[in-house]
């Protein structure tokens, strides 16, 4: 069904259980969903997989975090 809510967000997809790690999925996600930049050109970068990122601007492909780049 995936309902949102303003408090848990994106987390609501699970219910009333999972009261702990419901918060840390939606810390992760928020970071997740934020646009990631490339260190390289300042570029918008995506996640390919795991820890693998690729710049669209100057198409370079690197290592970075799991779920979102390190500052």
């Amino acid at each position: 069904m995936g309902i949102k809510t303003k408090k848990i967000g994106s987390a609501g997809r699970f219910g009333v259980g999972y009261g702990k790690p419901r918060e840390r999925l939606v810390a992760v996600e928020k970071k997740q969903r934020v646009k990631q930049v490339c260190p390289f050109c300042s570029g918008r970068a995506k996640r390919q997989s795991k820890g693998i990122w690729l710049c669209s601007k100057c198409n370079k492909k690197f290592a970075g975090g799991t779920y979102h780049l390190q500052d």
